[in-house]
């Protein structure tokens, strides 16, 4: 773990699920002795799905489990990053609760209308999911930058092994992902100078709801189970398996220490091989 991290407030968008790669980056904060913000949609519930966002009760729980096991501070925020109100309220009350921040993890990510065409591709369902995963990464870093230009602060934003290789009948997912990745580029050049680092990191098969989710309509799709469509997802990744969140969160968690400190301006892939390419 990273000393240095310690005392330290970071924040994790779309982390109130305890089976994604923002719980697994908000836990290994928390084990850094790090002081964590959780934020998600919430709600009152019930979910109508396991892919669905975590209900407040849940997220508060979330937030008293992980404060318990570290010692740490741990609060959860209910927060919609396609809305710049919600997404203000959240700052007023960080600034209440901590006064600072010195780690933001925009990893909230949605895709809505797949499988489908560029062609017939339902155009609300295109601008929804472009809203969630670019827009609302640029809402939280701007939010956010006046407290982590205080202290040279970090950001990572979670994008995608599809911001370089186009998912098929996922289009405005893999253009909002290219997105991040160069929205990223352009954040760490104009907050370098005030000692800010920005990197994109760009996970491949994680073994996420998302992930459990592909793999299910893919069965479907080919009439056959859920096993063999993953075993022939890891026959196209060279270390031959998909990957668990946790594997995602420690480059993440590096990236906000001082062990990365000359790294700014990257999209870093994290894929077991699956994509080379810079």
């Amino acid at each position: 773990m990273y000393d240095d991290l310690k005392g330290q407030v970071a924040l994790i968008t779309g982390a109130g699920k305890t089976t994604g790669i923002g719980y697994a980056i908000a836990e290994k904060m928390a084990a850094c002795g790090a002081h964590v913000v959780i934020t998600d949609l919430g709600g009152p519930g019930p979910r109508e799905s396991e892919q669905a966002p975590p209900t407040t009760k849940e997220m508060n729980e979330t937030a008293a489990g992980l404060a318990a096991k570290y010692g740490v501070k741990v609060i959860a925020v209910e927060m919609d990053v396609t809305d710049t109100e919600s997404v203000n309220k959240m700052v007023e009350v960080v600034k209440a609760e901590f006064g600072r921040m010195d780690a933001v993890f925009n990893n909230a990510g949605a895709s809505f209308g797949v499988p489908s065409t560029i062609h017939d591709y339902d155009e609300g369902a295109w601008l929804r999911t472009i809203d969630v995963n670019l827009h609302g990464v640029y809402r939280v870093s701007k939010a956010l930058a006046p407290l982590l230009r205080e202290n040279k602060g970090r950001i990572v934003n979670v994008a995608s092994r599809a911001g370089k290789f186009p998912a098929l009948f996922n289009g405005a997912y893999s253009v909002a992902k290219a997105g991040v990745i160069m929205l990223s580029k352009v954040m760490a050049k104009e907050l370098g100078g005030e000692g800010v680092r920005v990197n994109a990191i760009c996970p491949g098969q994680i073994m996420t709801d998302l992930q459990r989710w592909r793999l299910n309509l893919e069965a479907q799709v080919f009439q056959t189970t859920f096993e063999d469509r993953k075993a022939e997802m890891c026959k196209t990744i060279p270390l031959g398996y998909i990957a668990e969140p946790e594997e995602v969160a420690s480059l993440a968690v590096y990236l906000v220490s001082k062990e990365s400190s000359y790294l700014t301006g990257q999209a870093i892939n994290v894929t077991g091989g699956q994509l080379m390419e810079l």
